[in-house]
């Protein structure tokens, strides 16, 4: 009945007999690589695996793609082992990629930082979310100036392909800041960019919110994570705090480039990735496993950064999406399990 609705639909819409076909088997070669994953949403303990299953496990990709912040690193300390496992993926044949929704560096920046921490990396290995917003705006052909809550991560970026900004650094609340003037404004400004910006303040969410009045002002955020991996008792709010903050005063909505939305998987593509044959590594369910069940890749995740064993646990419990092929407690315990 489907497949004679469908044969329907495009015979209606006047498409080819041989476009039918293709169109058709690709469908059904998607489902069918849907269903090759191993362990699909599964939640299942690689450290409860045999050996042969661990070399199955690893012959089953062929590229891939780390999140840095709470599986490779938190802050400036590298997690142990980390860098052993990502190294040795590349020493048995894996292409790697590390994709970062972090906004706070340029790409050579965060090579570098991943090099001193012991991981081979280089530049073009980094897909982090200034160079997103960057490529973005330039593939669009953006001409005027962005307005930016955010860091000199993105500033740079957009540097580098030739987009002026303003707002880097503080911009402090004054006794009279209810005051502010169209004065106060740059009429250039076509774009609000909001990233991660220790120096969040109230005049910034009122220029941001000014100039997205305008609706053919665009409006882009890097991601919406809500918060860091945390070291300690002490909570970081993250860029999602400071997205929805926008949002709410903007009375607008904010395309999202970082994980786990489409761009990136768009941008991704442009590398020729199998996605069944790529493994997607992250600390948080709702961004790093969200992007690998939305883009057909495996996914595997530690719980080293934001997502804990009782959160998961609950997850599970409630057969709350999105939930990862496999788990393991950090990536460094991969090394045990292959030696």
């Amino acid at each position: 009945m489907i497949c004679c609705l469908f044969n329907r639909f495009l015979k209606v819409n006047n498409i080819y007999h041989n476009s039918r076909f293709c169109c058709w088997n690709k469908i059904k070669e998607n489902a069918v690589l849907q269903n090759k994953r191993m362990f699909k949403s599964a939640v299942f303990s690689l450290e409860e695996a045999s050996k042969d299953k661990i070399q199955e496990f690893l012959n089953s990709f062929d590229t891939v793609l780390s999140d840095c912040d709470g599986v490779l690193w938190i802050n400036n300390n590298a997690i142990p082992g980390s860098a052993d496992v990502m190294n040795y993926f590349r020493k048995i044949g894996k292409r790697v990629f590390y994709v970062t929704n972090n906004s706070t560096k340029v790409r050579a920046d965060f090579a570098i930082k991943a090099q001193e921490l012991g991981f081979i990396a280089e530049p073009e290995e980094i897909l982090s979310t200034a160079y997103l917003v960057a490529h973005y705006l330039k593939g669009i052909g953006f001409k005027k100036k962005v307005y930016l809550i955010g860091s000199n991560g993105i500033g740079d970026e957009l540097k580098a392909v030739g987009i002026r900004h303003i707002g880097i650094g503080p911009d402090n609340v004054k006794p009279d800041f209810k005051s502010m003037t169209t004065a106060d404004l740059d009429p250039e400004v076509g774009a609000v960019v909001v990233g991660f910006d220790e120096h969040v303040s109230y005049p910034k969410f009122m220029k941001a919110a000014s100039y997205l009045a305008n609706e053919e002002c665009l409006f882009v955020a890097t991601n919406t994570d809500e918060r860091f991996p945390k070291s300690s008792t002490i909570i970081v709010p993250g860029t999602g705090t400071l997205v929805r903050a926008v949002e709410t005063c903007s009375e607008r909505k904010a395309l999202v480039l970082g994980k786990p939305n489409d761009y990136v998987r768009k941008f991704l593509e442009s590398f020729g990735l199998d996605p069944a044959r790529t493994l997607m590594i992250g600390d948080r369910c709702n961004t790093d496993i969200e992007f690998g069940v939305r883009c057909g890749f495996q996914t595997l995740l530690v719980l080293t950064g934001v997502t804990s064993t009782k959160d998961l646990e609950k997850m599970r419990s409630e057969r709350k999406d999105p939930l990862p092929d496999v788990v393991l407690p950090k990536l460094g315990s991969l090394l045990n399990l292959v030696s």
